[in-house]
């Protein structure tokens, strides 16, 4: 608009090149060095090409993590000779990310452009359906290209920061984002939610830092209402979570194995549905279409056959359409609940031979016979 004001001819295309890959990432990363020199807390770098590696090394830039300098810096003024454990963890890691996003991202991603790309064509079972899809596709987008991120660097000698952590088995708002897009949330902790005062204020003051927190964090992902109104639903959350009582280290429920668990088997179901309702904001063009899939998915739900049938004949699934993508499902939710206690990439490798092998194989077979052709396979973080 302002060079239209003053007679200079611009496209939209050109302003894209203009926009530097990864913009957002490294622009957190720069403001987290500043700080962290600022404070003390590091030395500045003098080194400009050490400097200039650690704001762009490739892996992380276009969509993280977000790296420190404390961590990173060290790394690349160290010395680096290949080591193959190293490397040998990096591919198969590596390979981990690549079935999640060619596996489950991109063919779940079918399903979930047919029905939020044409929204009025749908209802019912189908908005709910394609939904979760979506929370899916996102998770196993971005932590797939995570993992391929962390393994390429592994391979090189440096280790980055873990971003993902089985977020969907969280038992709470605040739990998922200790395990979703770790980097973004511990920075969003460190440099605004502390310095705002943290949980050493007054019980409205507190409440008051969590919901700036997550409004800047949905103004992070872009300036559309659809992302603050989805940054404010996790800072609501949260903020109500933190009233019932057992949330608190003393509660018996927390110092209870037995009833922790049966805590769990509430809390977890109930944390991936708020979290799947505030998706819905997140993957919406805008509020007027995030409205109108949370006013019409429970239309028809009063006859559950039909409400049922409807949806297999609207995004036109079959069964033989459920049981192709319910073995990706399976590895995905089997590796995500023996990550919670034990590295799963290290547990098999230490297997014989004749066991490691055989499930590296099955991977790749996997990888090659699920993946979705002919969809793109452009990373959603992208945008970001």
């Amino acid at each position: 608009m302002l060079f239209q004001k003053i007679s200079i001819p611009i496209q939209p295309f050109t302003l894209k090149l203009a926009l530097p890959i990864g913009i957002s990432f490294y622009i957190f990363q720069v403001i987290s060095y500043l700080v962290d020199v600022y404070r003390g807390d590091i030395h500045a770098e003098k080194h400009l090409g050490i400097y200039a590696v650690y704001i762009s090394f490739f892996p992380k830039v276009m969509q993280g993590p977000i790296e420190r300098g404390k961590k990173l810096l060290p790394q690349l003024h160290s010395r680096h000779t290949f080591q193959y454990g190293q490397a040998s963890y990096g591919l198969k890691q590596m390979a981990w990310g690549y079935f999640k996003k060619l596996v489950l991202a991109d063919s779940l991603s079918v399903y979930v452009n047919q029905v939020y790309n044409d929204l009025p064509s749908y209802k019912g079972l189908s908005l709910i359906l394609a939904t979760f899809f979506f929370a899916i596709q996102l998770y196993c987008d971005f932590s797939g290209y995570t993992d391929i991120a962390l393994g390429s660097a592994k391979i090189l000698g440096i280790n980055l920061t873990q971003n993902f952590k089985a977020p969907y088995f969280a038992s709470s708002i605040k739990d998922f984002w200790g395990r979703w897009h770790i980097s973004l949330s511990s920075w969003l902790r460190d440099y605004i939610y502390i310095p705002l005062g943290g949980n050493r204020v007054g019980k409205v003051r507190h409440s008051l830092n969590i919901l700036i927190t997550f409004l800047v964090s949905g103004l992070w992902h872009g300036a559309s209402w659809n992302y603050v109104l989805w940054g404010g639903l996790h800072g609501v959350f949260q903020i109500i979570e933190g009233f019932f009582p057992w949330n608190s280290k003393k509660s018996p429920f927390q110092r209870n194995k037995h009833y922790h668990f049966l805590l769990c088997l509430i809390t977890v179901p109930c944390t991936f549905l708020l979290v799947c309702f505030a998706w819905i904001f997140f993957r919406a063009v805008n509020l007027q279409d995030a409205f109108y899939v949370i006013s019409n998915m429970f239309d028809g739900i009063t006859q559950f056959p039909t409400y049922i049938q409807d949806c297999a004949l609207q995004m036109g699934l079959t069964f033989s359409h459920l049981s192709y993508n319910c073995l990706p499902l399976v590895l995905l939710f089997l590796y995500d609940l023996a990550s919670l206690k034990t590295d799963v990439i290290t547990f098999i490798s230490r297997q014989r031979f004749f066991i490691r092998w055989p499930v590296y194989l099955f991977l790749l077979l996997v990888i090659l016979l699920f993946s979705e052709k002919g969809v793109s396979t452009e990373f959603i973080y992208m945008q970001f």
